[in-house]
């Protein structure tokens, strides 16, 4: 597992990674084609910046390139339930420990003690809050298989309030085992189509899965950021995966992330090469709490697809380091003067 020393005497302050952002600019519902989002093309070297569309990735991509995706797939992990006295009840589960009980957040929260009890789902079973932790997260308890395509909804971010019609847009085309309760948003632009066109243009496309929880998206509360703490999130590097990266690292061919999620994974896994000066990554399962902030070296992500993202989110301090703090501004002030639509059904930007 990787991770960060905390307490740090350095000071990088939080209000450096403010913005002001305009309501009608969080994109409340997809674009349809996904592919027809608009795109910020940012070239790092140069602080040059391009609007195109998503579906003119391929443009800016060479043959030997390697994308990689995070294949995980968002849970039914919200459901709604009332008390005995008929008062309602939301609950989202974040992570199964074993096979009737999880880790949940339940609302409204300070009613929800240790031995309180409430009905949940269309069956009405029972569920009882086993424990409270430090986080304010509750280990619960149910009193009977969840079948959460039946019993669940798909979460959607609380600044998204327009009712999603279609569950599947808040899913990837591509993904696979539903363990996370959040979607890699920079993935949800691709299309079959668009994915087709950059193995034609000699694009290497692979996947690894890193399970998304809400510490991805928790706010930061300390005023240096280097005191901030990341959750523990799992994820698989599959052999096939470390491969192609490890001979793109070696042949000097770029490693281009699609999502924070990738980078985050990918840079918690770094071995050194045979290779002189150069890094590639190890295979296999494990946990990381890598924060990526200003100051970090990325020793094995040449670029990156992403979202736009919350004001002081770590998931904007990890794309300040990699383009830096001036140039993320410059970068985020254009899009908010050309009408970019920010968040997870919003517009992307390239950085590379």
């Amino acid at each position: 597992m990787q991770t960060e020393p905390m307490g740090t005497k350095q000071f990088l302050s939080l209000k450096e990674y403010d913005y002001n952002l305009p309501k009608q600019r969080i994109a409340q519902v997809p674009i349809e084609p996904r592919d027809h989002a608009k795109l910020l093309v940012f070239n790092i070297a140069k602080g040059f910046i391009e609007d195109r569309n998503f579906y003119d990735l391929p443009h800016y991509l060479t043959r030997g390139d390697v994308l990689v995706f995070n294949d995980t797939r968002v849970m039914h992990a919200r459901l709604f339930g009332k008390t005995e006295k008929g008062s309602k009840v939301e609950l989202l589960l974040l992570k199964q420990i074993n096979k009737d009980t999880w880790r949940a957040l339940v609302k409204p929260g300070p009613k929800m003690k240790a031995g309180a009890s409430f009905f949940i789902g269309k069956d009405k079973f029972v569920c009882r809050v086993d424990s409270v932790e430090e986080d304010g997260a509750r280990v619960v308890v149910l009193s009977k298989d969840l079948n959460l395509m039946d019993e669940g909804v798909i979460p959607v971010p609380p600044y998204i309030t327009n009712q999603l019609k279609d569950p599947e847009r808040y899913q990837t085309i591509y993904s696979s085992l539903p363990k996370s309760v959040a979607a890699p948003t920079a993935g949800l632009h691709f299309t079959d189509q668009l994915m087709e066109t950059l193995r034609k243009v000699g694009v290497k496309i692979i996947f690894v899965t890193l399970d998304i929880g809400l510490g991805t998206f928790r706010s930061v509360s300390v005023d240096n950021i280097n005191d901030h703490e990341m959750d523990s999130e799992e994820f698989l590097l599959p052999e096939s995966a470390a491969i192609a990266i490890n001979k793109a690292k070696a042949e000097g061919r770029r490693v281009i992330s699609i999502g924070t999620t990738c980078v985050r994974l990918l840079e918690s896994n770094i071995k050194k090469l045979q290779v002189k000066h150069k890094y590639g990554v190890t295979h296999g399962t494990g946990r990381t709490n890598l924060f990526i902030r200003p100051g970090h070296e990325f020793k094995i992500v040449d670029g990156l697809v992403s979202n736009f993202h919350l004001p002081k989110s770590t998931l904007l301090m990890l794309v300040s380091a990699m383009i830096g703090r001036e140039n993320l501004f410059k970068a985020y002030n254009h899009a908010i003067d050309n009408n970019y639509r920010f968040y997870s059904f919003g517009d992307a930007m390239l950085m590379i």
